[in-house]
């Protein structure tokens, strides 16, 4: 008498298919194992620290050595014993000159000017890249180091303490690199997502899914076996990126948990382009439209700042703040809220892609 076939044992023999066919396609077996080495190698190439301290120049000379007295930190004052090499150097046009962004060349007889309270002309140098913020607080140094040597109030009173909104990063900005790391592991998540949509909209048009059906094997198998097939792909290659690049400090089980809910993301998201595409072509440029909105967030980290109502509704936001507090040592309590709207978009998203490879699984 023959036993009938477990649902499980369908299931696997379905995803060693998959498996084989995966390994037969020589455009992701490159592709994937090249883009783990390229974002490897952009992460480690980019810089892993920031420099807080802002240079700049003084001239004359003599004025700059004395306002060294007043530097802070963060600041650095270098002085120039002329304006045409505080200019130069601020062009970078002197090899021996400190790297320099800003420059402020003061009158020979601005002490004395200042004393007396007479106006003076002082010239600011600054770089091209030198955002404006930065220009408007060299600006009104210059105001203050003027009241300062004229003996004169400044007319605002600060309070003593500031009030800092938001984390304060005084002194621990966070580098590039670090900035990069979720970037990075979303960007290999959708990598799998577009592998596997590739997959299915290959066995849809050769009607190999169809095939199946003639067997045992049901449409929940083969659904249950693209769903898992995918997650875990997905899931293996952003942890093997994150081994990589030693990204696993922190908390590790949330942070494994906010990859795995990545990995079911785009699991679905290649369940659906993977249902909806007709062809090769077709099904990248679905992967691609869902891909870019997906990594605005990511995008969101490398610019301080809070992210915008509407960045913060996108299906992937949890999920990416979920992988940044998680490197950062953030438990599951602390991240309880991103957790749980990552996951009413990973059930919503996978729902819709499960019901639409099984309209194409079902129909004739």
């Amino acid at each position: 008498m023959n036993r009938p076939v477990s649902r499980f044992a369908i299931i696997a023999a379905i995803i060693r298919k998959d498996l084989l066919e995966f390994s037969r396609d020589r455009l992701w077996m490159i592709l994937t194992p090249l883009t783990l080495v390229m974002f490897t190698a952009i992460f480690w190439l980019m810089p892993y620290q920031v420099e807080e301290t802002v240079t700049v120049g003084v001239a004359p000379g003599a004025l700059g050595r004395a306002l060294e007295l007043l530097g802070s930190p963060g600041l650095r004052l270098v002085a120039f014993d002329s304006e045409a090499e505080l200019a130069a150097a601020v062009a970078g046009e002197q090899p021996d000159a400190p790297p320099l962004s800003i420059g402020l060349a003061f009158p020979e007889d601005f002490l004395l000017q200042a004393a007396r309270g007479q106006p003076a002309t002082v010239r600011v140098y600054v770089d091209a890249l030198v955002p404006p913020e930065v220009r408007h607080a060299m600006t009104s140094a210059v105001r203050e180091v003027a009241y300062t040597l004229s003996g004169a109030p400044l007319p605002v009173s600060l309070a003593a303490e500031e009030v800092v909104l938001g984390t304060d990063r005084l002194g621990q900005q966070i580098p590039l690199r670090e900035r990069f790391r979720p970037l990075l592991a979303f960007l290999v998540l959708m990598v799998e997502a577009l592998a596997l949509a590739s997959l299915i909209a290959a066995e849809v048009s050769s009607r190999t899914i169809a095939a199946l059906l003639v067997t045992p094997v049901r449409s929940a198998d083969i659904l249950a076996a693209k769903g898992l097939l995918g997650t875990v792909l997905a899931f293996a290659q952003a942890f093997l990126l994150l081994l990589v690049t030693h990204s696993l400090g922190g908390h590790t089980a949330a942070l494994l948990l906010a990859v795995l809910l990545g990995a079911l993301l785009v699991s679905g998201i290649g369940l659906y382009t993977g249902a909806a595409g007709k062809d090769f072509i077709g099904t990248l440029f679905l992967g691609a439209l869902f891909m870019f909105p997906l990594m605005i967030p990511a995008f969101a980290l490398l610019f301080p700042g809070t992210a915008s109502a509407w960045v913060q509704v996108l299906p992937s936001y949890g999920i990416i703040q979920a992988m940044v507090g998680a490197s950062h040592g953030q438990g599951f309590v602390e991240l309880a809220g991103y957790f749980t709207s990552a996951a009413l978009w990973v059930v919503a998203v996978f729902a819709l892609g499960w019901l639409a490879l099984q309209r194409k699984v079902t129909s004739p």
